[in-house]
């Protein structure tokens, strides 16, 4: 573990010089090619004073539809999200503007913690890097992007070895995790709730394994 003069450990050798970063999308539909995206937050992950992994700082946007974009209406009553919401209009961003802030903040973190790149951590990883990377597509921001172009860390992956669960409620949940579904199909909640759970089985796995080893001796 590296640690830096201020007495903070860094990631920049845990990942092989990856900053994990937990990525939630909220979109119109499933097809990253023509459905919007509404909603991104992302919440890099770091050490703690202990050395135990901890959620840093959470950047979230609410999008405007890019143009020509397709609304699917069963996507948008299951989210709750209503992209002409006077309210959530005024606060939408557009979203070249939204990525180039956070493509910019978390090229900031991934220096100041000694990383390459940002590895895109998700629930269902590959659904959020594929709206990510149409948006970025989109855009013509490849050249800000720090994310790799195809690896990811799933919880989906993580929650089933350790818990048998992949919904990310009910993994949670086993973790002694709160999670509220009625917050749920939030990008920035959703967000949060992955990160705590990433991080928990992250700093629980070496009892993990002792556990496991002494019910299979």
């Amino acid at each position: 573990m590296t640690t830096p003069p201020d007495g903070q450990p860094i990631i920049g050798q845990r990942f092989r010089g990856f900053l994990p970063v937990v990525v939630d999308v909220e979109t119109a539909g499933f097809n990253a090619q023509t459905d919007a995206l509404l909603e991104i937050a992302c919440i890099p992950i770091i050490y703690d004073e202990a050395g135990r992994f901890m959620p840093g700082e959470a950047l979230h946007a609410h999008l405007h539809p890019f143009e020509g974009a397709k609304l699917d209406r069963r996507s948008l009553d299951f989210t709750g999200i209503d992209p002409f919401n006077p309210m959530r209009m005024a606060i939408a961003e557009d979203e070249k503007m939204a990525l180039k802030r956070i493509f910019k903040r978390l090229t900031e973190i991934r220096r100041e913690q000694g990383c390459t790149h940002c590895i895109l951590v998700g629930h269902n990883a590959h659904f959020d890097l594929g709206f990510l990377q149409a948006a970025v597509a989109r855009t013509g921001t490849k050249n800000q992007t720090p994310f790799h172009s195809f690896s990811v860390l799933d919880t989906v992956t993580l929650g089933a070895v350790a818990y048998g669960q992949t919904v990310l409620a009910r993994a949670c949940r086993a973790a002694n995790i709160e999670f509220d579904g009625k917050e749920a199909h939030s990008a920035l909640y959703d967000t949060q709730k992955t990160a705590e759970l990433f991080c928990h089985i992250l700093n629980s796995w070496p009892q993990m394994l002792l556990d496991t080893t002494e019910q299979n001796p």
